[in-house]
C-alpha cells in the first residue's frame, strides 16, 4: 500500500502509537459527530498556528494583517456561527502577497511553508465542514483537549529557542493527525474512509516541514529537544484521558 511507505516515517517519528482504546472509541457511530466537529475545529487551530508563527517571527506589518484578515470568514463561523457553506466556498485562497520582515533570515522559507499549510488545512475545514453538513451533524462549540495545550507548556521561554520548540510541536501535532487519519480510516464508511485517506500526504509533509524549519533555524544538532517532546507527546496521548477528543490520551468511562 502506497500509505505504508508514507507512514514508515511517521511511525518511526512518534514514540507510540495511538492506543487500541482510542480507536474503539472513535470508531463507535455514536461519536462521529464528535470527531468530525473536534476535527473541524482542529483544522482551524492547525492553521492559526502556522499563521500566528508567521505574524510573530516572518512578516512585515502589512502581511501581518493580510493573513489575519484571511482568517476571519472561519473563524466568524467556527466562534460566532457567522456565514455558512457557500460563503466559504472560495476563501482557502490567499488574495494578496505576504513579505518577510526586512531582518529575517528565515522569513520567505517560514512563510512559503506555512502558507501552503494553511491553504490545504483551510481547505480541509471546508471538507470536514462539507460532510458534517451532508449528514445533518451541527457544530457545535468544543471545549479544547489536554493534547496542544500539554505540548506548549514545556516549551521555553527565551528565542530562538521558543520558536524552535514551537516548530517541534508542530511537527509531532501533524505527525500524529497523519496516524490518527490513518488508524480511524477503515473503520469508516467508505465516504470517510477515501475522505481521511486523502488527509494523509499533506498532514506527513506538514510534519516535515515543521521538523525541516525547526533544523534550519536551529543551525545545530536538536535532537535531544526532538526526544524530549516526542516523550511529551507519547505520554498525552498514551495516558488515560476523561475528555474524548480527536488528539485524547487513552479513553476513560466516567
Amino acid at each position: 500500500m502506497p500509505s505504508e511507505k508514507l507512514l514508515a516515517p511517521i511511525l518511526s517519528f512518534l514514540k507510540c502509537e495511538t492506543p487500541n482504546a482510542w480507536i474503539d472509541e472513535a470508531k463507535k457511530p455514536e461519536n462521529l459527530a464528535i470527531i468530525l466537529r473536534d476535527h473541524l475545529a482542529c483544522e482551524l487551530k492547525a492553521g492559526q498556528t502556522a499563521m500566528h508563527l508567521m505574524r510573530k517571527y516572518a512578516v512585515d506589518k502589512k502581511s501581518g494583517q493580510i493573513l489575519a484578515d484571511w482568517f476571519k470568514p472561519y473563524e466568524g463561523y467556527l466562534y460566532r456561527q457567522e456565514g455558512d457553506l457557500q460563503s466559504l466556498a472560495n476563501q482557502d485562497a490567499l488574495s494578496k502577497s505576504v513579505f518577510p520582515k526586512s531582518n529575517s533570515e528565515y522569513g520567505q522559507d517560514l512563510i512559503d511553508k506555512m502558507v501552503l499549510l494553511i491553504k490545504e488545512e483551510l481547505h480541509h475545514f471546508y471538507q470536514v465542514l462539507e460532510i458534517m453538513e451532508g449528514r445533518n451533524i451541527a457544530f457545535e462549540n468544543t471545549s479544547a483537549g489536554r493534547y496542544a495545550k500539554g505540548m506548549m507548556t514545556h516549551v521555553t521561554t527565551h528565542e530562538p529557542d521558543t520558536l524552535i520548540d514551537k516548530l517541534i510541536c508542530g511537527a509531532y501535532i501533524e505527525a500524529r493527525s497523519c496516524e490518527r487519519f490513518a488508524k480511524l480510516a477503515p473503520h469508516l464508511d467508505d465516504d470517510l474512509n477515501k475522505f481521511y485517506t486523502s488527509l494523509l500526504r499533506s498532514e506527513a509533509r506538514h510534519y516535515q516541514d515543521y521538523l525541516a524549519l525547526a533544523e534550519q533555524i536551529a543551525g545545530k544538532d536538536i535532537s535531544d529537544r526532538i526526544a524530549h517532546f516526542g516523550k511529551v507527546e507519547a505520554d498525552l496521548i498514551s495516558t488515560p484521558d476523561t475528555d474524548f477528543k480527536f488528539h485524547s490520551g487513552s479513553p476513560i468511562k466516567q
